[in-house]
């Protein structure tokens, strides 16, 4: 595809540009900071326009196409939800407004954050962090302040193998040591664990069904551990999908949980944003939350600040539009819609994996939650790696799943249909592997060098990351 600069062509009817809207001011400002004339490409509105448009179909996103990314929940977002965030009394609201004007919008905060603790099983929430990772620090900052209190000296968190790499990552910017621990069969090992929980253990985090896309069958042993010890159980949120309706975090032990609304609750996400990590946690530790949060006297709502509150971690209140289109999303499909959400998930997750084991095969051969994770180590021997697998698929269409995560997966294939793909969208899915399972193994270099059919072949990614070229 050609650039606007070499489709110009000189004395072309040029696109007019709009006159600047901004006020003249006068202020004083470097000649070396002024921008000079702008050296536009000459060509007209239609090639303009046609351009961008053709830009744009390039982009691939979840309502082009199937978009498999395990552990990341990429599912359909109804456009209702998009519709009536839309509207200008939603929109056009400012957070500095007076309470007495904004009751609707607080309104929907205390009743969204009331479903959540419902369906989590947490006494209070937080609505301030921008994303999961946010929410996680969010919690490790409880955490700590809650120990400090106590008087208690403890420096440990500790996170399994298979975990997420914010849960480390959060853990240590929280001012803690990271403690890893190694899985059994795809799970948490309980012995293994036993051994390195002690007196200075702050933490366990844990995803539960975890990265492997097992459900943590030693849930409540592992519980029982940690309480034993002092020390707390956080939930990393991501994978709440196939629980929603059948079982809360909050019955299986945990005492903080971080919520991804941009993930379970349908609202799109990537890019950076926009995003929403609600903290939940349970009552002794609901003074500790950012402020203000939103409570309800009569009829009336109003910001509270927490009596120990770790004071703010995001400006204003947090991302109101995400709230708004999870509140929605929650609102139209009610307790039994939630329920059937988690039960299609995991029937879409272990459909694809029985279609495919005998040519990928399976990290645990067993039932799966939301996702499955399978392997492309049968196809090293024809030098195929999981890395040709995933550029392959885009030769048939269709987004490449998770590659080489979890880490404890060798040649992993990390899957998440969602409960938003149609059999025969899965269908499709699946006959494309098993075409490349077959190519891999008859044809292994129109694999090796995949893929052939889009607008850019296969680029040198080590010297994209090292040498990124941040303009053109």
């Amino acid at each position: 595809m050609k650039t606007l600069k070499e489709l110009s062509k000189k004395g072309s009817n040029k696109f007019a540009i709009p006159e600047c809207d901004v006020p003249d001011i006068d202020i004083a400002i470097e000649a070396k900071l002024r921008r000079g004339d702008i050296e536009l490409p000459d060509v007209n509105e239609v090639t303009l326009i046609r351009h961008f448009l053709n830009l744009s179909h390039k982009n691939y996103g979840v309502d082009r196409g199937f978009y498999p990314l395990g552990s990341c929940t990429m599912k359909y977002n109804p456009k209702v939800s998009e519709d009536i965030a839309e509207r200008g009394e939603f929109r056009l609201l400012h957070p500095l407004l007076p309470e007495k004007e904004v009751q609707g919008a607080l309104r929907l905060m205390w009743e969204l954050s009331e479903y959540l603790k419902e369906i989590t099983g947490m006494d209070a929430f937080t609505l301030q962090p921008a994303a999961g990772a946010h929410g996680e620090f969010t919690g490790i900052r409880i955490i700590r302040e809650y120990f400090k209190d106590k008087g208690e000296r403890r420096t440990n968190v500790i996170v399994p193998d298979s975990a997420h790499g914010t849960n480390p990552a959060s853990s240590s910017m929280g001012g803690f040591n990271v403690i890893e621990i190694p899985s059994r069969d795809g799970i948490v090992d309980p012995d293994s664990l036993t051994k390195v929980v002690d007196e200075h253990t702050a933490a366990l985090m844990l995803t539960n069904p975890n990265t492997v896309g097992l459900f943590e069958r030693h849930i409540l042993t592992i519980s029982e551990i940690l309480k034993e010890k002092g020390a707390l159980l956080y939930y990393d949120g991501a994978n709440l999908n196939p629980l929603l309706g059948i079982v809360r975090p909050g019955d299986m032990g945990f005492d903080v949980v971080h919520i991804n609304l941009h993930k379970t609750f349908s609202t799109p996400h990537g890019g950076g944003g926009p995003g929403s990590g609600p903290l939940g946690v349970k009552s002794f530790l609901q003074d500790y939350l950012p402020h203000p949060i939103v409570e309800k006297k009569g009829s009336h709502f109003y910001f509270k600040k927490p009596e120990k509150s770790i004071g703010k971690i995001s400006s204003f209140y947090g991302n109101f539009m995400v709230f708004l289109k999870a509140y929605i999303y929650i609102r139209m499909l009610g307790y039994e819609g939630l329920k059937r959400v988690a039960e299609i998930s995991v029937l879409n997750a272990n459909y694809v994996k029985e279609k495919l084991k005998h040519y990928f095969p399976p990290a645990v051969d067993t039932i799966f939650k939301h996702e499955c994770v399978l392997s492309g180590k049968p196809f090293r021997k024809y030098g195929i790696r999981t890395f040709d697998i995933a550029k392959r698929l885009m030769d048939y269409g269709f987004h490449p799943p998770t590659i080489y995560f979890p880490k404890i997966v060798d040649e992993a294939l990390m899957i998440e249909p969602t409960e938003t793909e149609t059999k025969e969208t899965l269908d499709e899915f699946i006959s494309a592997m098993i075409n490349i399972a077959k190519e891999s193994t008859e044809n292994p270099e129109i694999v090796k060098k995949a893929p052939h059919s889009t607008e850019i072949q296969r680029p040198d990614e080590v010297k994209a990351a090292r040498q990124p070229r941040l303009k053109w």
